[in-house]
């Protein structure tokens, strides 16, 4: 029986530490609750609260104005790349033309070698 009532009385002193720390949470909350408003409805606070909407719109231009460019760039860099293909592919139109006609120079002279018969004591080629 001693025990049991030994027990009861520290149970009811934390039921009471609880409440009591629950209180003082309450209070604080409520306090910072007040301030917080109260800083709101200051100058500063307004100022403040100003300068960082300017910055976030300064920030906003500022990407705008980076995408803008790299889009411009990005474009520019397409027209070069067209512009140097096109140059490429004429070039290898040319080179084509060139091996070509050495190619048929070279038949030419293949012909005329087999169609000609060779003269004995002329050396061979």
């Amino acid at each position: 029986m001693e025990e049991l009532t030994k027990k009861a009385p520290e149970e009811s002193k934390d039921d009471g530490l609880l409440d009591k720390a629950k209180k003082i949470v309450d209070k604080a909350d409520d306090f910072i609750d007040e301030n917080v408003e109260k800083l709101k409805k200051t100058k500063a606070f307004e100022k403040m609260t100003e300068a960082m909407d300017k910055a976030g719109d300064f920030v906003e231009d500022k990407v705008e104005e980076a995408k803008e460019k790299i889009k411009a760039f990005a474009d520019k860099a397409e027209d070069k790349a067209k512009e140097n293909l096109s140059k490429a592919k004429e070039f290898g139109k040319q080179v084509a033309v060139k091996i070509a006609d050495k190619l048929d120079d070279i038949a030419d002279d293949i012909r005329d070698k087999v169609e000609k018969p060779q003269e004995p004591g002329e050396p061979k080629a």
